[in-house]
């Protein structure tokens, strides 16, 4: 008997808020996003290509030699010299495709530049 309410007591639960016992939680459009770039001579390497709209961080490490920095959106992060690390938090409204680069000079000419799909 003492099963049977039990189990009654957890239906109703689910029918209260609408969702099974089991589901996994939904993801918010406020969640954060974070995004690695690796810079080094004359590459950004970033640990995803595309993310969702909303904010995102960006974790800048430079594992070169020279010091470089990178953009994104109209936002640029501080240069960052060999083997320090520094972040940039973007927030993307649209959905699309944004270029980064690398603003030292001649560093985007030479490779410091790519694509990043918002969606």
């Amino acid at each position: 008997m003492k099963l049977a309410i039990t189990a009654a007591a957890v239906s109703l639960a689910v029918l209260a808020i609408g969702a099974p016992v089991n589901a996994a939680p939904r993801a918010t459009a406020s969640a954060a996003k974070k995004v690695t770039v690796k810079a080094s001579e004359f590459k950004f390497v970033l640990s995803s290509k595309s993310v969702a709209r909303g904010r995102v961080t960006f974790k800048i490490k430079n594992v070169g030699h020279l010091p470089h920095d990178f953009k994104i959106n109209g936002k640029t992060s501080k240069l960052v010299q060999h083997g320090h690390s520094t972040t940039l938090k973007v927030r993307f409204r649209k959905a699309g495709t944004y270029m980064y680069l690398c603003t030292v000079p001649g560093h985007a000419k030479a490779g410091m530049k790519g694509k990043l799909k918002v969606g």
